[in-house]
């Protein structure tokens, strides 16, 4: 559990760096009653109405069987209905969600202005265009396997890929949004409500890959809270010193293709051990940090 939780927070936090970044500039714009209301409110606004509702209201829809107050405690109970009921959703929860982390992988390798960290990405990114055949023919292939098992699972990935691009449209207006707001004259309020609203945009990225490390709702809570904390913390103190961390956002992305990965290979009845996503995302993100932190090295910003 304690390895679940760390994992959790680490991926919650690197998922969301691009976010801080932005909302870092937004808040330097503000009065500093304004910005430790959003620091503080907008915390448990964060954490509990949207990293802690959203993977529970996740749970309810894909086992509605359970009931609202039943889907929180789900996985920690021991009525054999209950689990039966967890086992056949649980395939329709990780295909979709796991084609939502594939296909934003893709994006971010194709269509998406990076710091390249490995040879190839430079490659990919020349050739942004072949992101849409890419992912259709991987959304035409995953239908195919999954519509023989169950036609849930095929709709499921269906939805996971149109949640992508309604999300990434959403996510590119916030970007916009969050940028004009930097700009304009807009009152602190105004300012802090349009960061809670681009924020749990920002979300959903990290909630739907938590569920590659665990179903438990509370576990889910506690480690992308975590995270969100963590993310608040850099928004105020150390945003300069990580944005010097080039490659952060690459160990994000190849998280998030392990994460798909994993969630597609689960549903298709692979047995994945616990302990594989939160080592997966240390090891990857441990990686792009250290190659980081060698380039500041030799470039003597360290």
């Amino acid at each position: 559990m304690l390895l679940i939780i760390a994992g959790l927070c680490l991926f919650e936090t690197i998922i969301s760096i691009d976010n801080a970044i932005i909302n870092a500039e937004v808040l330097s714009t503000m009065k500093p009653k304004a910005r430790q209301w959003f620091l503080v409110w907008g915390l448990l606004f964060a954490v509990f109405l949207v990293r802690g509702l959203l993977p529970w209201l996740i749970v309810w829809f894909t086992t509605p069987s359970l009931g609202f107050i039943g889907s929180l405690t789900a996985t920690f109970s021991s009525d054999p209905l209950v689990r039966d009921a967890i086992e056949q959703s649980t395939p329709i929860l990780m295909i979709g969600g796991g084609t939502f982390l594939i296909f934003l992988f893709f994006h971010w390798l194709f269509m998406e202005q990076k710091n390249c960290g490995l040879f190839a990405e430079k490659f990919f990114q020349q050739h942004g265009l072949w992101f849409f055949a890419v992912v259709s023919i991987l959304l035409a292939g995953i239908v195919w396997f999954a519509i023989k098992i169950n036609p849930l699972m095929a709709f499921s990935a269906v939805i996971g890929s149109t949640a992508f691009f309604i999300v990434h449209g959403f996510k590119e207006n916030a970007e916009k949004a969050e940028r004009d707001l930097v700009k304009g004259d807009m009152s602190d309020i105004s300012k802090i409500l349009y960061l809670e609203v681009i924020d749990t945009t920002f979300s959903i990225d990290g909630v739907l890959g938590a569920f590659a490390f665990t179903l438990a709702v509370p576990l889910i809570l506690i480690g992308n809270g975590l995270g969100a904390f963590v993310v608040r913390q850099i928004t105020v103190g150390n945003i300069e010193r990580i944005k010097k961390y080039r490659y952060l956002k690459n160990g994000a992305m190849y998280s998030i293709l392990c994460l798909g990965i994993i969630m597609l290979l689960d549903s298709f009845g692979y047995h994945i051990p616990a302990w594989l996503s939160p080592v997966i995302t240390f090891t990857v993100v441990g990686f792009f940090f250290l190659k980081s932190k060698k380039e500041l090295l030799h470039d003597g910003k360290v």
